[in-house]
């Protein structure tokens, strides 16, 4: 009888523990809903509640894409500024690895380039498809100020061209476990790419230079 009993508030416990979690996760996602839309509408005090209220600024929808991100892409400077404040992370990145800098250099937005650099963005983050936020800058007044906080941190063209190629390692170091583990490495995504083939595409060549005064595109 004991022992049936035993049985009974262990399956109680596991099921209170169950409610528990998915009460977790309903709780999180409707907080990143309501933060990304607060921030997507450009709500300041909307976003500042939230954040007083212990929501995580780092939360993010199904495509990893951040409250950052979003304010990034549509060029929203005093709700970045928010997010920063509040501890938001400067090189979130989304699903295809992209930082809220690529965000911000691929649309032009040379202030929140400013700003984005000034809390330490990563200027060699390099999203999936082999990219930095200066090979997908085309504001030239942008990329100047990009390349010129390279310059002033001192990257030269041989450390980009080893943080891309390092990039390329762990791809391939990532595609040899899968097979070790007898995984599909050749299912085509809706876009009919594999893992491979996006492995084979991330091989660059560069124009020899030694500043990262001068832009050079990768070229395939």
């Amino acid at each position: 009888m004991q022992s049936k009993k035993r049985k009974a508030d262990k399956k109680g416990r596991n099921a209170n523990n169950l409610q528990q979690a998915e009460s977790k996760r309903h709780v999180s996602f409707a907080a990143s809903v309501a933060l990304l839309e607060a921030s997507a509408r450009n709500d300041p005090d909307e976003v500042r509640y939230l954040l007083r209220n212990n929501v995580s600024p780092d939360l993010c929808n199904e495509d990893g894409l951040t409250a950052l991100h979003q304010c990034c892409i549509d060029n929203y400077e005093e709700m970045v500024k928010i997010l920063l404040d509040r501890g938001a992370s400067v090189n979130a990145q989304d699903n295809e690895l992209w930082t809220p800098l690529h965000a911000a250099a691929t649309c032009g937005h040379a202030g929140l380039v400013k700003i984005l650099i000034a809390h330490g963005a990563d200027l060699l983050a390099v999203n999936s498809d082999g990219n930095m936020p200066y090979d997908l800058c085309e504001d030239d007044p942008t990329l100047d100020i990009i390349e010129t906080a390279m310059a002033n941190r001192g990257i030269t063209q041989e450390m980009i061209n080893e943080t891309r190629a390092s990039t390329e390692r762990r791809m391939l170091g990532d595609i040899q476990e899968l097979l070790r583990q007898g995984e599909e490495v050749n299912q085509q995504d809706s876009q009919g790419a594999t893992l491979v083939r996006d492995c084979s595409l991330r091989v660059f060549v560069f124009e020899p230079t030694q500043s990262c005064g001068q832009h050079t595109s990768p070229q395939i």
